[in-house]
């Protein structure tokens, strides 16, 4: 009998556990390697579109996802002052796009990848560096406190400031500030109705979104200096920001505690790197290709990466072509839509509000395309056969979720 090939997984986050599922899945022996001290997630809601979506359906996780999550409903583009600039469709979404859009908790998505893998494969509490990329010849080491692990395949999952990316490419400038952070909340909010929204403001914008359980996930991002933070703490900062602006920000924060509050500055790779594969070693997910949060596709491509990372296991120069140039231009569209939601100059920001409102007005799905060969993408692999539904099937015949929201 063969012996299976073994795989490290440096990182335990969203990008990580999927390749760690899709290669066990595919028959590999496998070790996640996660230097917290538990798989708890730093951050709070996370939207997943249908190109992540059809992805978690090759290793049999789309279904469960999308029962666990809230499907974005209607809702829209809002001024600080509520004026609606453009509203959203989400059966329009679910036709286009051969899916819908939805929004859960990142601690879910994790325990569920989590739940993927045989027990004892997720090792917490490991710091791991990479002691040889390994080539067709040797296998891959990665170093750890208890001693060094071999390799048929590591998989960098590490993050924004990857210490692997870092060994593999040491001349490439790495993650840079974005010149904008973010705070974000998941809370009950009592008593509060309200339709999803992002709200564009001047070099500020804020978005409010429930979640299946009755909470609330909100998000904030404004322009400022690089490692700043609130002189009081950061829910006071939140309402010097956005205290005025309309409901149901107000009511969101004050049902926020201070602990509440997660605030992030935001880094992305802006240079390219030269390829996404060294020797045996794989990068993928803020590893590989950090991109700024405005197009809701960093976790979306790092789910991407790992299935198609599992199509190409045996072919890294593959992966790379593969991978490289789509999430390139992704993270570059993404910066576009960030100079563009976080303008500050008053003219422009006019010019920008009348084009939104005159083409919302005018046609309506012309926004979705800014999603067409993202959302629509579908991985190498042959969809998982759930035997149920499929979720265009599901969105026309369910009701919306998301048109107007009630906490309980």
């Amino acid at each position: 009998m063969a012996q299976s090939k073994r795989a490290v997984v440096v990182g335990g986050g969203i990008g990580g556990l999927t390749a760690a599922a899709a290669l066990h899945q595919g028959g590999w022996d496998v070790t996640v390697l996660e230097r917290a001290p538990a798989l708890e997630p730093i951050g709070a809601g996370i939207s997943l579109a249908p190109n992540s979506l059809r992805a978690l359906d090759v290793i049999g996780l789309g279904d469960e996802i999308r029962d666990l999550a809230a499907w974005q409903g209607d809702g829209g583009l809002r001024t600080p002052s509520g004026r609606w600039l453009s509203r959203t469709d989400a059966g329009a979404v679910a036709e286009r796009f051969g899916g819908p859009l939805v929004l859960l908790h990142r601690a879910t998505l994790i325990t569920s990848l989590a739940a993927r893998l045989p027990a004892g494969a997720v090792r917490t509490g490991v710091a791991a560096g990479l002691a040889d990329p390994g080539d067709a010849d040797r296998p891959a080491r990665v170093s750890t406190a208890d001693g060094d692990l071999e390799a048929d395949l590591v998989v960098a999952a590490d993050g924004i400031q990857s210490a692997v990316r870092r060994a593999l490419f040491p001349r490439h400038p790495g993650a840079v500030y974005s010149g904008f952070t973010t705070w974000r909340v998941v809370i009950p909010v009592p008593g509060v109705e309200f339709a999803s929204h992002e709200t564009w403001g001047r070099g500020r914008i804020w978005g409010s979104h429930p979640l299946k359980d009755g909470r609330v996930y909100a998000y904030a991002a404004a322009i400022t200096p690089a490692e700043g933070r609130a002189p009081d703490d950061e829910k006071a900062e939140l309402l010097r920001r956005y205290g005025d602006w309309h409901d149901p920000i107000p009511a969101i924060l004050a049902a926020a505690r201070p602990d509440d509050v997660l605030r992030h500055d935001v880094h992305h790779i802006t240079e390219p790197l030269p390829a996404y594969h060294r020797g045996r070693v794989a990068l993928i997910g803020d590893a590989a290709h950090a991109m700024q949060p405005t197009l809701g596709q960093g976790g979306n491509q790092a789910i991407e990466d790992a299935i198609v990372l599992a199509a190409h296991c045996d072919d890294l120069a593959a992966y790379t072509v593969a991978r490289l140039p789509r999430t390139t231009a992704i993270a570059r569209q993404a910066a576009r839509i960030g100079r563009l939601n976080l303008m500050t100059n008053r003219a422009g920001i006019a010019v920008r509000n009348t084009a939104l409102a005159a083409v919302s007005k005018a046609a309506p799905l012309l926004f979705l395309r800014g999603f067409e060969g993202i959302a629509d993408w579908r991985p190498p692999q042959a969809p998982y056969a759930a035997g149920k539904t499929t979720a265009d099937e599901r969105q026309r015949r369910t009701p919306r979720e998301g048109r107007l929201h009630r906490t309980r």
